[in-house]
């Protein structure tokens, strides 16, 4: 066990050592920026943004360096973080998960589940991609906004962006993501934000599975527009054929709303030309699919679209596989409460995106190494597990060098809460704010 901690530990090094050896690659001025010798060289600025807590700057450079006379302070920092450019965590992260990525399946599929989430940070009516000045006595704010696809296997981030949330396009950034990944063979998860013709047919093409939660039968949607049994519940199949053209022709083949679906020229879909011309032919793409509504509740019910295969995956296969996307859901407020990423030590955007990546490869390091703890508590009524609160500070201690693997897993496995599965309740939304410079623990 203590051998695998080390292992995660040396493959984090190795990344930023691989990032160091290209340090020009990922700063604005290669031929001045850390040349010169100073306490906070380039490798020294990466490992301070990853082991950044929700302290003032001060006091987490001090215990980055131990509150030795040597410690650098909070302006030489600043400067010096702002060397870097857009792509030096954002590389970093990506370098981290290839280090680190495990082919764990669930009946032959990757499992992976995409869901965004927004990050509020100090107001700044300069950057117009995340202000937005506020309404009916509302105090303006700025918003970003976190798109992710999280391994529901391995418990870790395997892609990430972030943009102001005025730009953002969660389908549009998961079809890239989808595009760009070289993972053969996966099964995505995704909520209604993703209903998209153009993402399952990204999906489709690059040989993936789908499970898409969409509106249900009654709202406006994909479910909407076909014609569906009149039962609470049902498994359809569906084989489409979408063309942007609008002919006389075509208008009288969608009639048959099953087989046939005009695409108008503003919504996106990318396997079709952008432009059409009167005398070209009428050009169809094909997506075939399965609509599938099952009961959650006695009136409760919910739709999904999938291209699994019906035999392996019937409609109580596909219930338990929706549910398994709730694992994104408990990520995102692990990542956002345990690791800190609502406590920045910046206003800048740019410099936001540094932490919230840094915040990303913290929340891998902490998992990758918490998951393989081995936690003994025999004849008691519930499983045990790591308490993450605890583990990530552990973790953290021991990137910094402060203790050593054996004292690692003995902290994880002595600091447990009990797993409850299957429980529920009511999701209560409250507006939450950006942590101000002010109130933080010295």
């Amino acid at each position: 066990m203590s051998n695998h901690i080390q292992i995660i530990k040396e493959k984090l090094n190795a990344a930023i050592s691989q990032l160091c050896n290209t340090s020009w690659m990922f700063v604005k001025n290669p031929v001045r920026d850390f040349t010169r010798q100073r306490k906070l060289p380039f490798r020294e600025v990466i490992s301070v943004l990853l082991a950044m807590e929700g302290g003032s700057l001060t006091g987490e450079l001090l215990r980055y360096f131990g509150c030795s006379q040597h410690t650098a302070s909070s302006s030489a920092f600043i400067q010096q973080r702002q060397k870097l450019n857009e792509f030096a965590l954002p590389s970093l992260f990506d370098l981290f998960v290839k280090n680190t990525d495990r082919d764990r399946f669930y009946k032959g599929y990757r499992l992976f589940a995409a869901d965004g989430s927004d990050i509020q940070i100090p107001t700044n009516p300069d950057c117009t991609d995340s202000y937005f000045p506020g309404s009916n006595g509302q105090a303006p704010y700025s918003l970003l906004h976190l798109d992710a696809v999280y391994d529901l296997l391995q418990h870790t981030y395997i892609d990430a962006e972030v943009c102001g949330r005025r730009k953002w396009n969660e389908k549009g950034v998961l079809c890239n993501m989808v595009d760009r990944s070289n993972i053969s063979k996966a099964l995505i998860i995704a909520d209604r934000g993703y209903e998209s013709y153009n993402l399952m047919a990204h999906v489709q093409e690059k040989g993936w599975k789908y499970l898409i939660r969409v509106k249900d039968i009654h709202s406006s949607g994909i479910a909407a527009g076909l014609d569906l049994p009149d039962h609470d519940v049902f498994d359809v199949n569906i084989n489409l054929n979408i063309t942007t053209r609008q002919t006389k022709s075509v208008k009288m083949l969608c009639q048959n709303r099953n087989l046939y679906r005009f695409i108008p020229y503003g919504n996106a879909f990318d396997f079709l030309p952008r432009e059409n011309h009167k005398h070209d032919p009428v050009v169809f793409y094909t997506l075939p699919f399965r609509i599938v509504r099952f009961r959650l509740s006695d009136s409760v019910y919910e739709t999904v679209v999938t291209n699994l295969n019906a035999e392996e995956f019937p409609p109580e296969e596909l219930k338990h596989l929706y549910s398994r996307r709730w694992g994104i859901e408990t990520s995102f407020r692990e990542l956002k409460y345990t690791v800190g990423l609502l406590h920045f030590h910046a206003k800048k955007v740019e410099n936001i995106t540094q932490e919230i990546f840094a915040r990303l490869i913290m929340y891998n390091f902490a998992e990758l190494i918490t998951s393989h703890v081995v936690i003994q508590k025999p004849n008691r009524k519930h499983p045990y597990k790591a308490n993450f609160s605890v583990a990530v500070q552990v973790c953290r201690q021991f990137l910094l060098g402060n203790i050593s693997p054996p004292d690692v897993e003995a902290a994880i496995s002595k600091n447990v809460s009990v797993s409850r599965t299957g429980r529920s309740s009511p999701r209560h939304m409250v507006v939450k704010h950006a942590v101000s410079f002010l109130y933080r623990v010295a």
